[in-house]
């Protein structure tokens, strides 16, 4: 798909060593359609990271994307550069008089913590509610995902007993759009503490996707279609599982090795990219499903926000 994104951005040369078709922006200026705009709020500390990931995932797509990373500014970034935070970030302020497509929110190394003792969590919250009228479509993620649910619909997190790490399967429900193409059963990256406390679903207000009798749900979606919660790590990279791994035994810390991801769970063998499939057809479906609701006039999303919750419309 014809990404565009700033052509100095340090993914663009791993992306394009990749084969991901990207478009500067004279070219761009001159495409009859509509690019669809996408917000990203990285909460990941090592934010190139997670930009490779993602724009890997949303560039599978025929449809020309614009992309803008946006940041937390109540929060002090320790492991990203001042100069890269301040060229290829916008702030809240820059973003809040405009609409987009689709946002993404990343997940947050900060499970352990209540979300009220996160030093950014009332940004956060501005961030979510302001996404509820400006934007089409928000996909949360892990950590993100666990925020959404709590300050959306008061689904509490519950804490695990051992770190849930590794690679899991999970059952696909009935038949959502978000879903089309995907296996019954399917896997999924899990790096997390924490979980959800499933009682406090409310299925006139949630719809489950996909689940798994050990760890609960790990696909929800508004019954509006408007959130998508994903409680794993579709985009990580086939090796982002072995370095958190390598890194807690260098903090002396007991987690144990991730399960499912090593062959035969051998890490002299190995690693088995169980979820690489999927996780490029979920993010593909969601922004094809977005480019089929979005207005072309991107302030007519609010229009359009307002009658969805005034009508209550279900998925």
């Amino acid at each position: 798909m014809p990404i565009k994104i700033a052509e100095d951005l340090p993914a663009v040369s791993v992306l394009l060593g990749e084969d991901v078709f990207a478009i500067d922006n004279e070219r761009a200026a001159h495409q009859d359609i509509r690019p669809l705009r996408l917000l990203i709020l990285n909460l990941m500390p090592n934010k190139i990271d997670t930009e490779i990931q993602l724009l890997r995932l949303i560039s599978q797509s025929p449809l020309q994307i614009d992309v803008d990373f946006l940041k937390i500014t109540t929060h002090e970034h320790k492991n990203t550069s001042v100069t890269h935070l301040k060229k290829f970030y916008l702030e809240f302020e820059q973003v809040k008089d405009h609409c987009y497509d689709g946002l993404i929110i990343t997940g947050a190394p900060v499970e352990q913590l209540a979300f009220e003792e996160v030093d950014y969590w009332q940004e956060l919250v501005d961030i979510m509610d302001w996404s509820q009228n400006n934007v089409t479509s928000v996909i949360h993620i892990c950590w993100g995902a666990q925020a959404g649910l709590y300050h959306h619909y008061g689904v509490a997190k519950v804490p695990y007993k051992e770190k849930l790490f590794g690679i899991f399967s999970q059952t696909k429900l009935g038949n959502h759009r978000l879903c089309r193409g995907f296996d019954d059963i399917f896997w999924a990256p899990q790096s997390r503490y924490t979980g959800i406390d499933a009682a406090m679903i409310d299925p006139e207000r949630l719809q489950i996707l996909s689940q798994d009798p050990d760890i609960g749900p790990n696909l929800l979606i508004s019954k509006d279609g408007h959130d998508l919660f994903i409680l794993g790590h579709f985009e990580y990279d086939t090796e982002t599982l072995d370095k958190e791994y390598q890194r807690d035994q260098a903090k002396g810390l007991e987690t144990k090795a991730p399960v499912h991801y090593y062959v035969q769970d051998d890490p002299q063998q190995g690693i088995c990219n169980r979820w690489r499939a999927h996780a490029h057809l979920l993010y593909h479906n969601w922004l094809n499903d977005v480019y089929q609701i979005t207005p072309f006039a991107l302030d007519e999303i609010p229009q359009m926000q307002k009658m969805r919750m005034k009508k209550g419309d279900s998925v």
